[in-house]
C-alpha cells in the first residue's frame, strides 16, 4: 500500500479519470445520427465511430497494464490523459470519416493505458478489505455512472452545441486530470531497468487481441460466416495461441499465465465477460428504444438517461455497504439477480405504444444491478493480487469485459436481426440478455466466500509471508 498526503483528493482525481474514459463509450450514442450526416459517413461505415474505441482500447488493456507495472502508473497515467486530449481535439477538428475514427481508435489506445493505471492506483493506495472498498465504490460510481451519464451529457451537448463538443469536451478535462496527477498522485520510483518488455508477447498479444475484437466488431454487420469475421478471426486465435505459448517461457511475461489459477481472478474474470456481453449493452438497446421507436431527439433522449445515472450512484453506494456484510461472493450474486430481473422488465415495457413509464420500472431495478456489481467485480479481481501486478490484474479484467461487450453486442444484434429498429426485436435481445446474466451469477458461486470487509486468513498469511512477485519469470518465485 502506498501513502500519499492527500487519499481524499487523489481518490476524487482517479475517480473523475474513470469518468471521463467510460463517457466516451457512450457519449457519441445519441450525437451518432448528426455526425454521420455532418462528417459523410455512408452505410455501416458508421459503426466504426463506436467500434473504434472499443477495439484499440480492448486490444492494448494488456500492454497498458503491463507498462503501468513496470513503468510507474503516475507516468502511464499522464501519458494516458495527454495522449486522450490530444485525440479528442484531433476527433472534434475531424472533416473526414477516416480522421474520425482515427481520433477513436487512439482515443481507445489511450484509455487502455488510463483504466489500468487508475485501477491500480486504487488498488495500491488504499489497504485490502474495508478501505479498499470503500475506496472502490467511489470510482466505481464514477466510472459506472459515466456509462449511462455519457448518453445524457452527449445529448445535451450535442443538442447546444454539436456533435463536435462531444469531442472537445475531454480537452480541458484531461488537461486538468493530467497537471493534478503531479500534485495528488504518488510519485514513481525510477524504472527498474532488469526487467524489460516480453516483445514477442506485445505483438502477438497485442495484435491477436486487437484483430479478435475487430474481428467481433463485425459479426453485427456481417456475420458469423462471413469472409469479413473469419479473416480477422482465424489470424487473432492464432496470435493468442502463439501468444500463450510465448507467455509460458518469457523470462519477463507480458501476462503472468499464473494468474489465470487464481482463486479469486480467475472467476472474477468470468463474471465480468458475462456483465459485459449482458448488462453493460443493455444501456445501447435502451438509446434505440428511446430514438427509434419512442421517437425521441437527442436533447431528450440524453435526458431520459438521467433516472439510469442516479439509480446507478444509488447502486455503487449499496455496493461498498453490501460487500462488507454479506461479502464479495454474495454481493456478485445480488447484482447480477438485479441486472438480469430488470433487464427482464425492461423487455416486458419495450412495446410499440409505450412510454418512458413502461420501461421506468426496469431502469431502476437494472441501474441498481448495474451500480451494485461494477465495484464489487474488480474488487474480487483485485483481492490477493500482489501490488507489482495490480496493473496487469486490472488490464485482465478490463480485457474480459471488451471481449464480453464485443461478443455480447454481436450475438444480441443477431437476436433482433433486422427488427433492431422496432419493438419486438429490441424486447428480444434484452429478454435474452437478461437470460444470459444469470450464467455470471454461476460463475460467481467460485469467487472465494469471505467477509467483505477483511482478507481472508490465506490472503492475510500470504500478504504476510509473500515476497513480491518475482517478474522476470512467468511462475511464482
Amino acid at each position: 500500500m502506498r501513502s500519499t498526503p492527500r487519499p481524499g483528493l487523489s481518490l476524487a482525481l482517479l475517480a473523475f479519470s474513470s469518468l471521463i474514459t467510460s463517457l466516451d463509450f457512450t457519449i457519441v450514442y445519441v450525437a451518432l445520427p448528426e455526425l454521420v450526416r455532418e462528417v459523410g459517413f455512408s452505410g455501416a461505415s458508421a459503426q466504426w465511430v463506436i467500434s473504434a474505441y472499443a477495439v484499440f482500447f480492448g486490444g492494448f488493456l494488456l500492454l497498458g497494464g503491463r507498462s503501468c507495472d513496470l513503468l510507474g502508473r503516475r507516468r502511464m497515467f499522464v501519458l494516458g490523459m495527454v495522449a486522450f486530449g490530444g485525440a479528442s481535439l484531433l476527433g472534434g477538428l475531424a472533416t473526414t470519416p477516416a480522421t474520425l475514427i482515427a481520433a477513436r481508435a487512439i482515443q481507445g489506445v489511450a484509455a487502455a493505458i488510463v483504466f489500468p493505471a487508475t485501477l491500480a492506483q486504487v488498488n495500491t493506495m488504499f489497504a485490502e478489505g474495508r478501505e479498499r472498498i470503500r475506496a472502490l465504490a467511489v470510482w466505481a460510481m464514477a466510472g459506472a455512472g459515466g456509462l449511462s451519464f455519457g448518453a445524457l451529457l452527449g445529448g445535451v451537448l450535442t443538442h447546444v452545441f454539436g456533435w463536435e463538443a462531444v469531442f472537445l469536451v475531454n480537452v480541458p478535462l484531461v488537461v486538468a486530470a493530467a497537471a493534478a496527477a503531479f500534485w495528488l498522485l504518488a510519485a514513481d520510483g525510477p524504472v527498474d531497468r532488469g526487467h524489460g518488455y516480453d516483445l514477442p508477447g506485445v505483438v502477438t498479444g497485442t495484435a491477436g487481441a486487437t484483430l479478435l475484437v475487430y474481428a467481433i466488431a463485425e459479426v453485427p454487420e456481417t456475420g458469423w460466416t462471413s469472409a469479413a469475421f473469419i479473416t480477422a478471426a482465424v489470424p487473432a486465435l492464432g496470435l493468442l495461441a502463439a501468444f500463450i505459448g510465448v507467455e509460458a517461457r518469457s523470462r519477463s511475461p507480458l501476462m503472468p499465465l499464473r494468474l489465470l489459477r487464481d482463486r479469486n481472478l480467475a472467476p472474477a474474470l468470468v463474471v465480468i465477460f458475462v456483465f459485459g456481453a449482458t448488462m453493460q449493452n443493455v444501456v445501447y438497446f435502451l438509446t434505440l428504444y428511446f430514438q427509434d421507436v419512442l421517437g425521441y431527439t437527442a436533447l431528450r433522449a440524453g435526458l431520459a438517461f438521467l433516472s439510469l445515472s442516479l439509480v446507478i450512484a444509488l447502486g455503487n453506494f449499496v455496493a461498498g455497504r453490501l460487500m462488507l456484510r454479506i461479502g464479495i461472493r454474495g454481493t456478485l450474486i445480488t447484482a447480477l439477480v438485479l441486472g438480469a430481473t430488470g433487464s427482464a422488465l425492461l423487455a416486458a415495457g419495450m412495446v410499440a405504444d409505450g412510454s418512458y413509464l413502461t420501461v421506468l420500472a426496469g431502469i431502476a431495478v437494472y441501474g441498481l444491478g448495474m451500480g451494485t456489481i461494477y465495484p464489487t467485480q474488480f474488487a474480487a479481481a483485485g483481492t490477493g493480487v500482489h501490488a507489482r501486478e495490480q496493473g496487469i490484474a486490472g488490464g485482465m479484467a478490463n480485457t474480459a469485459m471488451q471481449f464480453g461487450v464485443g461478443v455480447g453486442l454481436a450475438v444480441l444484434v443477431g437476436v433482433a436481426a433486422s427488427d433492431i429498429a422496432t419493438a419486438d426485436g429490441l424486447r428480444a435481445a434484452v429478454a435474452v440478455s437478461a437470460g444470459l446474466t444469470l450464467v455470471g451469477g454461476i460463475a460467481a458461486l467460485a469467487v472465494p466466500g469471505r467477509r467483505g470487509g477483511r482478507p481472508s486468513a490465506a490472503v492475510r498469511e500470504r500478504a504476510a509471508t509473500s515476497p513480491a512477485p518475482d517478474l522476470s519469470a512467468g511462475t511464482p518465485t
